[in-house]
């Protein structure tokens, strides 16, 4: 699990990519520059990677990391479009004893949203993001959202698209300070909205 708060700017240094037998995104080799988080990491542990809860295959020693992408996550998440040199927000599971700063996140993305409009403010950005209709049910005005791995609040929602506003510390901290409009960025929605969805669809509240 994971809070949305992002510890590190990494760099990506491979995205190796294998395609699959019938067209189709097959699996990749990902191999991300990050100090501070794997400081302490150990094979086996889960790094978020932009929002995507990936486990380290590999720690070379050199303030790097690989992990290893399957193509459902190909699919689902914008990872496919990182190259040599591209930001990614990074951040280790969230350990039992710490403080939940952000909220719920856990790495799993439910879709790709498109940043459509950025308005600068004095010393904030007013942000809306472009998602699939099908997904918009689930963002609610002052709910959270995780966008690109940041924990974010929903200042506004219409019917295929929500807003945020990003203060200073989130535009100078996170990769979301530099997407521009047209920025493919990973979305998971609060999962507690996914549950009742379910449980009211099943009969499971009475």
């Amino acid at each position: 699990m994971f809070t949305g708060i992002v510890e590190e700017v990494g760099t990506v240094v491979a995205l190796d990519l294998t395609p699959g037998t019938d067209g189709s995104p097959g699996d990749a080799r990902l191999v991300v520059r990050g100090p501070l988080v794997v400081s302490d990491a150990g094979l086996g542990d889960s790094i978020a990677v932009s929002g995507v809860c990936l486990t380290v295959a590999d720690l070379p020693g050199d303030g790097t990391f690989a992990v290893d992408v399957m193509p459902e996550s190909l699919r689902r998440t914008a990872l496919g479009d990182l190259g040599p040199g591209a930001p990614v927000n990074l951040e280790r599971a969230v350990r039992a004893d710490a403080r939940l700063g952000g909220h719920v996140v856990q790495g799993h993305v439910d879709g790709v949203g498109t940043v459509r409009r950025r308005t600068p403010g004095p010393r904030w950005d007013e942000v809306e993001v472009a998602l699939d209709p099908g997904l918009a049910r689930y963002v609610a005005e002052k709910g959270s959202v995780a966008v690109a791995g940041v924990s974010l609040t929903v200042t506004a929602v219409g019917d295929d698209w929500f807003g945020v506003s990003l203060i200073p510390t989130t535009l100078a901290a996170t990769t979301l300070g530099g997407a521009a409009v047209g920025t493919r960025v990973n979305l998971e929605v609060d999962v507690l909205a996914k549950y009742v969805e379910r449980l009211l669809a099943t009969g499971g509240v009475r």
